[in-house]
């Protein structure tokens, strides 16, 4: 076979023994030293770097001079040892004495330096991702990702599942976020939408009788982006189970979580069993059904400590029906005023009217601080210390207001208290199940009683629950797992019985005409024998995120959209040509003082190479 000619090696193999070997080697020029008589410069590929010399007096100094970072090269040469190792690489031991130097791919002045520069903003690393992309900590964090996703994959085999494809192309969900819609060509004024979910589609599987389902499934939404969720598409692990009940789904995918968690990372895991916690309890004692269990405070309702205290204030609202939820802060006796200050800022921009504040005496103190200290002596004060787990010199924070804004506003200052205090265990993965979600809720500005959660989830109780039971007193089989307070997933039992199905959505306002012409595949398809089955779907680029230590999801995609849900490489969404929109029977109507050369991708101007280039904020 014909020896390459590019590489006889990659630039992150060659070590001692090869000392005395000619070889060859192709990649990007990382960086060059030019000391005037000799150069040296980095050779970088995807598996490593080699430092390269042409030595004093060499022919191909000035060629070599005249090649610009990050420009392909191919060099020959001898491997030697270096005068002066560096230990921090794999290669750092050896050397290549260049004797030739073939220029592949030139590269012109960069818009950026492709290093890891915190400075280069976040338009311009995603209008050149080329370029970003060779950034050694984009290029770990896509290796990553490609590993974990890999492992996902022998994990899911090995518990017995099979993967499938489910189409791209399907019809427009009436539920859930905003679909991408597209155009038929050859129906006229209709469309297809691309997937939300695989949801519909692998429940039809359990009714064909595949079993155990699972795939890597590319979904769709055109919702806002958020620093844990990339607008437009994403990935997630979809699975689903025939005949099971809850325990067998958390049984399934409990040790492929902990497996991953603990393949690529040092860091402290959950063992399975996961801990679970129901939905009102992680309300109370969270304020979120997203926890981050790493912070050790928990909420406590003190609503009947504060009857009769006097304090008037929260006395007033509790009379028309208010709680009175309260954060601890351990050790706060000592926190100066600003401290109390700043938490009490912070709850006011959460849509809190005020906090109270109480802190306990230490030993050799013998007198309470706080804007409800003198409210709460003696027995009252026993009490509350019990409510709350207090010891002598700690303190809390409290908020009154109706309940459920109330519980959110108090999960969003026992974040802000864990953090200030720097209670977060660090160094760990904490898992937990958030279980028996209210199947429904009812809506503050019509009244009407809606889904909560899932409409296609079973409720518990089944049929009887619906016929006999408070809607708002129904629970469901209905699930998520959460992980350093990031929801990986929602799931749930699903609902397999059209008698079911139909009470359901009566409730929630459907007729019978509804459920058939709305949700008509499964309506139909449940009409076959289907099985009780239930799944989840974990998001693939959140595990990433978090395998990452990523704040932003956009740093562990290869080619992501900005927040505005643009692609400043490829210059999407923009116009197209009116031939285009002829063929598919569409014309575009404008807002009000918009048109094709106002619209936001518009704005960019023609690339040196001569193709459209498109940038939009």
């Amino acid at each position: 076979m014909k020896p390459n000619h590019y590489r006889s090696h990659t630039c992150g193999a060659l070590r001692e023994s090869d000392v005395g070997a000619t070889v060859r080697l192709s990649g990007w020029v990382a960086r060059q030293r030019n000391l005037g008589a000799i150069l040296f410069f980095d050779l970088r590929d995807k598996w490593g770097r080699t430092q390269c010399v042409v030595p004093e007096g060499s022919p191909l100094y000035a060629q070599m001079a005249e090649i610009k970072r990050e420009s392909t090269v191919r060099v020959v040469g001898r491997v030697a040892l270096r005068e002066n190792p560096n230990a921090e690489l794999p290669t750092g031991q050896v050397e290549v004495l260049v004797d030739q130097v073939e220029l592949l791919g030139a590269c012109e002045n960069l818009p950026f330096q492709v290093v890891d520069d915190p400075n280069t903003s976040e338009a311009t690393r995603l209008k050149y991702r080329y370029l970003d992309l060779r950034r050694d900590k984009m290029q770990r964090a896509l290796k990553l990702r490609a590993d974990v996703i890999f492992s996902l994959r022998r994990r899911m085999v090995e518990q017995g599942f099979t993967e499938y494809q489910t189409p791209i192309l399907t019809a427009s969900s009436p539920e859930g976020a905003r679909d991408y819609l597209v155009p038929s060509r050859r129906y006229p004024g209709q469309f297809y939408a691309l997937p939300q979910a695989p949801q519909i589609f692998k429940q039809l599987l359990m009714v064909g009788g595949q079993e155990r389902y699972f795939q890597i499934a590319p979904c769709f939404r055109d919702e806002d982006a958020r620093a844990d969720r990339s607008p437009g598409e994403f990935y997630q692990l979809d699975m689903e189970m025939s005949f099971v009940e809850q325990d067998d789904v958390f049984a399934a995918i409990e040790p492929v979580l902990e497996g991953v968690f603990r393949e690529f990372s040092d860091w402290k895991v959950t063992p399975a069993p996961f801990p679970r916690i129901a939905y009102r309890d992680a309300m109370l004692r969270y304020g979120s059904d997203k926890p981050d269990l790493r912070n050790p405070l928990q909420i406590a309702d003190v609503t009947a400590q504060f009857v009769g205290s006097g304090f008037g204030v929260f006395e007033g609202l509790i009379a028309n029906g208010a709680v009175v939820r309260a954060v601890p802060v351990p050790g706060s006796f000592d926190r100066s005023r600003r401290f109390w200050t700043d938490l009490e800022d912070f709850v006011k921009g959460a849509g809190a009217g005020g906090m109270a504040w109480l802190a306990l005496p230490p030993p050799g103190e013998d007198k309470a601080k706080g804007s409800v200290a003198r409210f709460f002596e003696g027995e009252r004060l026993a009490a509350l210390k019990a409510a709350l787990g207090l010891a002598e010199g700690d303190g809390a924070c409290f908020l009154c207001g109706p309940e459920e804004k109330t519980a959110k506003q108090a999960g969003l200052l026992r974040d802000q208290v864990g953090r200030q205090l720097g209670l977060l265990a660090e160094g760990e993965y904490r898992f937990c199940w958030i279980v028996d979600y209210p199947f429904f809720e009812r809506n503050e500005d019509t009244g009407q009683v809606e889904f909560s959660h899932n409409p296609f989830s079973m409720p518990q109780g089944g049929l009887q629950a619906l016929d006999e039971k408070d809607p708002l007193d129904i629970l469901a089989y209905q699930y998520d797992i959460v992980v350093n307070g990031v929801e990986l997933s929602s799931g749930a039992i699903r609902n397999h019985r059209p008698d079911v199905m139909k009470r359901a959505f009566e409730i929630a306002g459907y007729s019978a005409e509804d459920v058939e012409q709305r949700f008509s595949g499964l309506w139909n398809a449940f009409h076959f024998g289907p099985p009780p089955h239930g799944g989840l779907a974990p998001g693939v680029d959140r595990m990433v995120m978090l395998l990452a230590n990523e704040k932003d999801i956009r740093e562990i995609i290869a080619f992501p959209m900005n927040q505005q849900a643009q692609d400043l490489m490829m210059g999407a969404p923009a116009t197209v040509r009116p031939q285009q929109l002829q063929e598919l029977h569409l014309a575009v109507v404008w807002p009000k003082g918009m048109g094709p050369a106002t619209a936001p991708m518009a704005e960019a101007a023609t690339s040196e190479d001569g193709l459209d280039a498109e940038e939009g904020r």
